[in-house]
């Protein structure tokens, strides 16, 4: 995925004048994670800008550009150093282009790593999506494979909508296949990854890797789970969930959130709203707990695995 993400930015780069990368350490070195590696040699420090520690100042130069015709995109070095600039993303760029009456379009694209899963300390491993999927104004995405992370990437930059583009931590190495000349998904489209019959589970970033072991090892034991891979968290396609939900008759939701007040709950309300007659048992949600995120050491215990999912199955097939 961090090769991938990097062809995306590249392409984004060549194609569009406009298109600006800043944050901390995305120049020389490449960022922590090294997607922006080699653009700033290729394209000059005026197009991709090392910035000062400063979330709050990154983005509000973010929201200036933007209003003078640029399409930055921005970058936070690890989920939890995203509050220092929260006010920034959802005081002002969120509700600037409503503020004018759409005279005025924002096209700010804000990456964050997201979830777990890497060893890291605190403010490194948060999976802070609800924040702005609740927030009006903003669009909210999260690639789960690199393919996704390539075409995801750049449909962001030419969105004219500010949009928070989550990347899971712990795909950023393991490899997948990138078609690079055609995409047959929409930027806001969920997508089924695996079908199944028996029940369903919807998950997003990180978690749908894991939500696919499940249904491997749910398959040993004859049972057949379909996962659907949300992709958009805001707005939600619901047209795949629902449908699958309806095939199925049971809904297990996976995420590394808290759960909350969170997205998994927006979900499960949803889905019970459109599929009330289909559901043969009660949406359940696979979360991490209502905790801080917890030292490294423990945090194979806070973070949904298969195993998770699979008793949350169980539970579902048992009514």
């Amino acid at each position: 995925m961090v090769k991938a993400l990097n062809a995306g930015l590249r392409r984004a780069l060549a194609e569009d004048d406009r298109v600006l990368i800043m944050g901390e350490d995305v120049g020389p070195l490449g960022g922590v994670f090294r997607v922006t590696e080699g653009l700033q040699k290729e394209f000059g420090p005026q197009r991709v800008l090392d910035t000062p520690l400063a979330e709050a100042g990154i983005i509000g130069s973010a929201i200036g550009l933007a209003m003078r015709g640029y399409r930055p995109v921005v970058e936070i070095q690890f989920n939890g150093f995203v509050f220092p600039g929260f006010d920034q993303i959802t005081t002002q760029l969120a509700k600037m282009t409503n503020r004018h009456s759409g005279r005025v379009r924002f096209p700010v694209v804000i990456r964050i790593p997201h979830g777990g899963h890497i060893g890291a300390v605190e403010h490194h491993q948060e999976a802070p999506e609800a924040y702005f999927a609740h927030t009006a104004g903003l669009r909210v995405v999260a690639p789960s494979t690199p393919h996704d992370a390539y075409w995801m990437i750049q449909e962001a930059i030419k969105s004219d909508d500010p949009v928070v583009f989550f990347e899971p931590m712990s795909r950023y190495w393991p490899k997948g296949e990138v078609d690079l000349v055609e995409n047959p998904t929409p930027l806001h489209a969920s997508r089924v990854v695996r079908t199944g019959t028996d029940a369903t589970v919807v998950a997003w970033a990180g978690m749908v890797s894991v939500a696919l072991r499940a249904a491997e090892l749910a398959a040993e034991e004859g049972r057949s789970i379909e996962v659907v891979d949300l992709r958009s968290l805001s707005p939600v396609d619901y047209g795949p969930v629902v449908a699958s939900v309806q095939k199925t008759g049971r809904l297990i939701i996976a995420q590394e959130a808290p759960g909350n007040v969170s997205v998994g709950s927006e979900i499960a309300a949803t889905v019970t709203e459109k599929a009330f007659y289909s559901l043969e048992a009660p949406v359940l949600r696979v979360a991490g707990f209502d905790v801080p995120f917890p030292p490294a050491k423990l945090e194979e215990l806070y973070l949904p695995d298969a195993d998770r999912i699979l008793e949350a199955v169980d539970r579902a097939l048992a009514y």
